[in-house]
Protein backbone atom coordinates (compact mmCIF):
# COMPACT_ATOMS: atom_id res chain seq x y z
CA UNK A 1 0.00 0.00 0.00
CA UNK A 2 1.20 3.53 -0.60
CA UNK A 3 2.09 5.68 2.36
CA UNK A 4 -0.04 8.71 3.03
CA UNK A 5 1.85 12.01 3.01
CA UNK A 6 0.42 12.92 6.42
CA UNK A 7 0.18 10.26 9.14
CA UNK A 8 -3.34 9.31 10.19
CA UNK A 9 -2.90 10.48 13.82
CA UNK A 10 -1.94 13.95 12.57
CA UNK A 11 -4.97 14.06 10.26
CA UNK A 12 -7.15 13.04 13.21
CA UNK A 13 -5.67 15.85 15.36
CA UNK A 14 -6.38 18.37 12.60
CA UNK A 15 -9.93 17.08 12.21
CA UNK A 16 -10.50 17.36 15.96
CA UNK A 17 -9.18 20.94 15.91
CA UNK A 18 -11.63 21.77 13.12
CA UNK A 19 -14.61 20.58 15.17
CA UNK A 20 -14.84 23.91 16.98
CA UNK A 21 -15.47 25.81 13.75
CA UNK A 22 -17.69 23.09 12.34
CA UNK A 23 -19.69 22.93 15.56
CA UNK A 24 -20.96 26.45 14.99
CA UNK A 25 -21.24 26.21 11.20
CA UNK A 26 -24.64 26.91 9.72
CA UNK A 27 -26.59 24.23 7.89
CA UNK A 28 -25.81 26.00 4.61
CA UNK A 29 -22.08 25.96 5.40
CA UNK A 30 -22.12 22.26 6.31
CA UNK A 31 -24.10 21.40 3.19
CA UNK A 32 -21.70 23.45 1.05
CA UNK A 33 -18.74 21.58 2.58
CA UNK A 34 -20.36 18.22 1.82
CA UNK A 35 -21.06 19.28 -1.78
CA UNK A 36 -17.48 20.58 -2.12
CA UNK A 37 -16.10 17.25 -0.86
CA UNK A 38 -18.28 15.41 -3.38
CA UNK A 39 -17.09 17.72 -6.16
CA UNK A 40 -13.46 17.17 -5.15
CA UNK A 41 -13.90 13.40 -5.20
CA UNK A 42 -15.27 13.58 -8.73
CA UNK A 43 -12.71 16.13 -9.93
CA UNK A 44 -9.85 13.99 -8.61
CA UNK A 45 -11.25 10.62 -9.67
CA UNK A 46 -8.36 9.97 -12.07
CA UNK A 47 -5.70 10.60 -9.41
CA UNK A 48 -7.66 8.56 -6.88
CA UNK A 49 -8.04 5.57 -9.20
CA UNK A 50 -4.37 5.84 -10.18
CA UNK A 51 -3.23 5.69 -6.54
CA UNK A 52 -5.78 2.97 -5.83
CA UNK A 53 -4.42 0.86 -8.70
CA UNK A 54 -1.06 0.81 -6.89
CA UNK A 55 -2.78 -0.28 -3.66
CA UNK A 56 -4.72 -3.01 -5.49
CA UNK A 57 -1.58 -4.27 -7.28
CA UNK A 58 0.30 -4.42 -3.97
CA UNK A 59 -2.60 -6.23 -2.29
CA UNK A 60 -2.76 -8.80 -5.09
CA UNK A 61 1.03 -9.26 -5.01
CA UNK A 62 0.80 -9.92 -1.26
CA UNK A 63 -1.81 -12.61 -1.90
CA UNK A 64 -4.74 -10.79 -0.34
CA UNK A 65 -8.06 -12.60 -0.58
CA UNK A 66 -9.84 -11.58 -3.82
CA UNK A 67 -12.93 -10.51 -1.87
CA UNK A 68 -10.86 -8.11 0.22
CA UNK A 69 -9.09 -6.81 -2.89
CA UNK A 70 -12.49 -6.09 -4.41
CA UNK A 71 -13.46 -4.09 -1.31
CA UNK A 72 -10.24 -2.11 -1.70
CA UNK A 73 -10.74 -1.40 -5.41
CA UNK A 74 -12.06 2.02 -6.41
CA UNK A 75 -13.31 2.84 -9.88
CA UNK A 76 -15.23 5.74 -11.41
CA UNK A 77 -18.54 4.15 -10.41
CA UNK A 78 -17.57 3.65 -6.78
CA UNK A 79 -16.15 7.16 -6.53
CA UNK A 80 -19.35 8.54 -8.05
CA UNK A 81 -21.27 6.52 -5.45
CA UNK A 82 -19.19 8.02 -2.64
CA UNK A 83 -19.83 11.52 -4.00
CA UNK A 84 -23.52 10.72 -4.30
CA UNK A 85 -23.65 9.59 -0.67
CA UNK A 86 -22.09 12.88 0.44
CA UNK A 87 -24.78 14.74 -1.51
CA UNK A 88 -27.47 12.57 0.07
CA UNK A 89 -26.20 13.49 3.52
CA UNK A 90 -26.27 17.18 2.52
CA UNK A 91 -29.90 16.75 1.46
CA UNK A 92 -30.90 15.42 4.90
CA UNK A 93 -32.46 17.70 7.47
CA UNK A 94 -29.82 19.06 9.85
CA UNK A 95 -30.68 17.73 13.32
CA UNK A 96 -28.26 20.00 15.22
CA UNK A 97 -30.11 22.21 17.69
CA UNK A 98 -33.28 20.13 17.62
CA UNK A 99 -34.84 19.63 21.04
CA UNK A 100 -35.86 15.98 21.26
CA UNK A 101 -37.26 16.01 24.77
CA UNK A 102 -37.85 18.49 27.55
CA UNK A 103 -39.42 18.80 30.97
CA UNK A 104 -39.62 21.16 33.90
CA UNK A 105 -38.33 20.06 37.29
CA UNK A 106 -40.41 20.81 40.42
CA UNK A 107 -38.04 23.70 41.21
CA UNK A 108 -38.82 25.30 37.83
CA UNK A 109 -35.57 24.26 36.13
CA UNK A 110 -36.19 23.38 32.48
CA UNK A 111 -34.25 20.34 31.24
CA UNK A 112 -33.92 19.68 27.50
CA UNK A 113 -32.24 17.06 25.39
CA UNK A 114 -30.80 18.90 22.42
CA UNK A 115 -29.03 17.37 19.45
CA UNK A 116 -25.47 18.59 19.18
CA UNK A 117 -22.67 18.11 16.63
CA UNK A 118 -21.14 14.65 16.88
CA UNK A 119 -17.48 15.55 16.48
CA UNK A 120 -15.02 13.67 14.31
CA UNK A 121 -16.13 10.61 12.39
CA UNK A 122 -13.57 8.76 10.30
CA UNK A 123 -13.49 5.59 8.31
CA UNK A 124 -10.28 3.68 7.96
CA UNK A 125 -10.25 0.81 5.51
CA UNK A 126 -8.03 -2.04 6.51
CA UNK A 127 -8.22 -5.61 5.34
CA UNK A 128 -5.78 -8.31 6.22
Amino acid sequence: MIDTPTPIPELARRAKAATVALGVASTAQKDAALHAAADLLEANADAITEANAVDVANAEAEGMDPGLVDRLRLDESRIAGMAGCLRQVAALRDPVGEITEGWVRPNGLRIEKTRVPLGVVAIIYESR
